[in-house]
This record gives structure tokens, C-alpha cells and sequence, in this order.
């Protein structure tokens, strides 16, 4: 439901139709990676800033330079404003451009992980560090050694283990990798060939650095086949994210430029990841981003929409919403807006 799409009357039904409300609307933020520490709310979102830059496929016109920490009390409270936590000027390898990131807590350490640009203009993901979790973070002096693309999504398996996602197309440079190495040759695949998959690796015990070599991620349709890159509809685009329900990963993930938020099912953290189907119907505004947190025994999709901009798609707002497993383990597809 892209901004050019919407009509004015019909933006301003939209908006009075929402199913949530914005959680804070002093700054615009987006891409919220929500995680319950300490039991309390913890929201790391990307901080919207116009850069003053004409909408384009590689998203320059998102000029985001720092990040804020929202808190809550809880699902129902005030959300808090944390102020500035980490500042692109204090990363030593980057340069802008300091998109959606996640956070982690392990041994009294919590960890922000973040994507950027660095001085070739290529993104890569770092690690800041910090002993409260609204930061300051304190920044590695390099990226992640064999880190690459955007939105790092860090996930915690009950044995302990935590794996990293990342990747995503158009300005997340995904499609410039094979096996891990970039070129400014390689491009999309066509319609009718698989479409590339999301990126993971097992983090170190100190949670700097990958374990292994990244490996990609495979999506498939009911039959095991690799969804195509034509199939955008339900094809990976970005926004990786993880969560376990009743022993099975669930993998979600926006398909881009087609709005949907998507989910697929697997046995593996490294999956393959079986489609299921949508978490999220469209939202006003361009992209579409996420994550899913238990909260006091219940599932919540942390999400954005530009409803504060009135439909600017590079100044979003976070919203919350509950969401339903069935008995079959299947998630019940939310509508943005009750109309």
C-alpha cells in the first residue's frame, strides 16, 4: 500500500481505522526489534531522520544516523523514550545509513546489532555493547569479519545457542553476494530461478563474531521448491526474524515491494523454512518491517506503519498488535486497519 497509492480521504479512513495506536510519536522510528529483559519491554527501532534525498530503490532517502531505546512496563503502559543510545559518529568502520537493528542479552552484557555503511559505501553489520539495556552501546572498532547486506536479526535457541539473520534486496545489497562474495556484477536472479534467501550464522560465545560460514537460507513452497524470485508476493525480500512455538521455528519476513508480511515454518534453525503464509496485510507507507515477542504467555507483532506522517514513506511510526497460533500452530493473518 505505497503512499503514491493512497488517496487523501482514504488515508485519513485508514489511520481512524487502525488497530493500534503509535507507542511514541516525539521522534519517527521504525523496524522495531522488541525483546522482554529483565521483565520489561525493550524496543530497538531504527530512528527515521529525512535525509532530504527523492524516493529511490536504494533507500538513500532514509537518513538515519542514530539509535533510540523504547521501553514499556508493560504491553499496556507508557512507552518510554530512552533518548540516543547509539550515534553513527561514535562507529569506528561506519559512515551512514545506520538501518534496522536487534539486541541481545547474555552474562550481564547487552548487545545492539546493526547494520551500516561503511567508507565503500558497502553495508555490513557491527556489535555495540552496553551493561543497561537502553545503552549507551559502546561500538566495536571493526564489523562483524564476514558480515554483509542489512537487518541482523539475533536469535536465542533453548540450548543457548544464538544464530544471526540478515540479508535483504534492492538498497540492502543482498543481491550483490554469491557464496558470500560481493560483486557489483551479480543482480537479482530472473522471475522464473529461485529467489535468494536470507543469510544465518552461529554467533561466538561472546557474540562478536560468526562461528561458521554464513549459509543461506532456503524457502519453500508446500512441495519443498524453492519459491522463485517472480513470486513476490511471498519471496524474501527482508526483515528476517525468528521465533519458537511449540518446537518449531517460524521464520518471518516482508516480501518488500509487494507489503506482506510472511511467515514460513521449519525444523532447523538454518531451516528449510516451509511457507505458510501472512502475518500482516499491508500498511500505509512503502515498507514493511517487524518483529514477534512473548510477553506475559501471549505473542505480539511489534510493526510500523507512516500513519503519524500521513503516509510519508520514510517517516514511520512502531505499532503493537497481539497475534493468535491455531491449533495447527498456523498464525492468524492480521489486518492493519478495521475497515
Amino acid at each position: 500500500m505505497p503512499e503514491e497509492r493512497i488517496e487523501k480521504a482514504n488515508l485519513d479512513k485508514l489511520i481512524q481505522h487502525a488497530i493500534s495506536k503509535p507507542l511514541v510519536s516525539n521522534i519517527y522510528i521504525a523496524d522495531p526489534s522488541a525483546h522482554v529483559f529483565n521483565n520489561k519491554i525493550y524496543i530497538y527501532p531504527s530512528h527515521d531522520i529525512d535525509a532530504g534525498i527523492p524516493f529511490n530503490d536504494n533507500g538513500d532517502h532514509f537518513g538515519m544516523e542514530d539509535y533510540h531505546v523504547i521501553s514499556m512496563e508493560s504491553i499496556d503502559s507508557e512507552a518510554v523514550d530512552n533518548g540516543v543510545a547509539l550515534h553513527v559518529d561514535d562507529v569506528p568502520w561506519a559512515q551512514r545509513q545506520m538501518w534496522a537493528p536487534d539486541a541481545a542479552y547474555k552474562n550481564g552484557k547487552y548487545y545492539l546489532l546493526f547494520p551500516a555503511k561503511n567508507k565503500e559505501g558497502i553495508f555490513q553489520i557491527g556489535v555495540a555493547i552496553s551493561s543497561s539495556p537502553v545503552g549507551p552501546f559502546k561500538a566495536e572498532p571493526l564489523p562483524i569479519k564476514g558480515s554483509y547486506s542489512i537487518d541482523p536479526a539475533i536469535f536465542e535457541d533453548e540450548d543457548g545457542s544464538f544464530y544471526l539473520y540478515f540479508g535483504g534486496i534492492w538498497g540492502g545489497q543482498l543481491q550483490n553476494y554469491r557464496n558470500n562474495k560481493y560483486s557489483s556484477n551479480y543482480e537479482l536472479p530472473n522471475d522464473n530461478e529461485p529467489a535468494l534467501g536470507p543469510i544465518v550464522a552461529k554467533m561466538t560465545d561472546d557474540l562478536l563474531q560468526f562461528v561458521e560460514t554464513p549459509k543461506e537460507i532456503k524457502i519453500v513452497d508446500s512441495n519443498g521448491d524453492a519459491l522463485l524470485e517472480g513470486d513476490n508476493k511471498r519471496r524474501f525480500f527482508e526483515a528476517s526474524w525468528v521465533h519458537k512455538y511449540n518446537g518449531k521455528y517460524y521464520f518471518s519476513y516482508s516480501t518488500g515491494d509487494t507489503h506482506f508480511i510472511c511467515y514460513a515454518i521449519g525444523d532447523s534453525p538454518y531451516g528449510p523454512f516451509t511457507y505458510q503464509g501472512r502475518i500482516l496485510e499491508p500498511v500505509i507507507g512503502w515498507t514493511s518491517h517487524h518483529s514477534i515477542c512473548k510477553v506475559d504467555e501471549k505473542w505480539y507483532l511489534f510493526y510500523h506503519d507512516s500513519s503519524l506522517s500521513n503516509g510519508v514513506t520514510h517517516l514511520r511510526t512502531v505499532k503493537v498488535s497481539e497475534i493468535f497460533h491455531d491449533e495447527n500452530g498456523l498464525i492468524t493473518t492480521l489486518k492493519p486497519y478495521q475497515i
